[in-house]
């Protein structure tokens, strides 16, 4: 069986502050935990990412509550990177050259905000050359005022991402396809 990286993206306590305003798919944590579960299961290499924000007042910012990992996150990774941008792929460790140095040709990302830090680490992986999966309901993300006025939804951001991923860049596919493809 070919090996699938699992990217755990910025699953952190910082986005239960209610500064964010609402958010969409309450599922989302349980699905992750379900990842994390079939992928240890299967005995696949997973990955938890951290923000390390370099804004003094950032809820990320390390020391404070907000950076820490959320209780879900359980388990020892194969690998932690911790990053201070959108993409996993610029962090510490790096991430691609882990990847590549284990054979690892395809990763399922997951995680915190869909459309920003996750869709930009899907990008990322594609462009690099990585297989991408985006597993639409094992992420969440929060309105975003609009440009020309009022308020673009949690929900329709997750469908643009959705549009922009695939299949330019990967494959959007749910925790239970996700799951179903691991298993073979």
């Amino acid at each position: 069986m070919d090996r699938v990286a699992l990217l755990v993206v910025d699953v952190q306590k910082g986005f239960a502050d209610p500064v964010w305003g609402e958010r969409n798919n309450p599922a989302a944590e349980d699905n992750i935990s379900a990842l994390i579960e079939a992928w240890r299961a299967q005995q696949q290499p997973v990955v938890f990412v951290r923000h390390d924000s370099t804004e003094p007042d950032s809820p990320f910012t390390p020391g404070q509550p907000g950076n820490d990992l959320h209780e879900l996150i359980t388990g020892e990774p194969d690998l932690f990177v911790a990053k201070s941008v959108n993409s996993s792929f610029h962090g510490e460790p790096d991430l691609a050259e882990w990847l590549r140095g284990e054979g690892i040709e395809r990763v399922a990302v997951c995680g915190i905000q869909t459309n920003m830090c996750c869709e930009t680490t899907a990008r990322v992986a594609a462009n690099l050359g990585f297989e991408t999966d985006f597993i639409l309901d094992a992420t969440y993300t929060f309105g975003l005022p609009s440009r020309d006025g009022g308020t673009i939804s949690a929900d329709e951001l997750s469908r643009v991402t959705a549009a922009n991923l695939d299949p330019e860049f990967g494959r959007v596919m749910s925790t239970r396809e996700a799951v179903a493809a691991l298993k073979g």
